[in-house]
């Protein structure tokens, strides 16, 4: 999965759950205003989870189209068999 990816999905979502989005960007501002301590160690939880994410993502990508590129091997071969 490429950063471009994510980032298109994480609009997407954005664009399709409008309340959602707009209840945790309050939540955020209301932790920014209040506590700000707790909304500084929200955020950098938030920015390692989404970078473990990426890194799972971007390695089970990797392998998926390598089993793709197998398998359509694989039925090319039973293709000319049949033939």
């Amino acid at each position: 999965m490429d950063l471009s990816e994510l980032i298109n999905s994480l609009v997407s979502f954005a664009q399709n759950n409008l309340v959602i989005v707009i209840i945790i960007a309050l939540c955020l501002l209301f932790f920014m205003y209040r506590r700000p301590k707790l909304f500084f160690s929200l955020l950098l939880i938030g920015f390692f989870l989404a970078g473990v994410f990426y890194m799972i993502m971007s390695m089970g990508g990797s392998g998926s189209e390598k089993k793709k590129i197998i398998i359509y091997r694989e039925e090319e071969k039973k293709s000319d068999n049949i033939r």
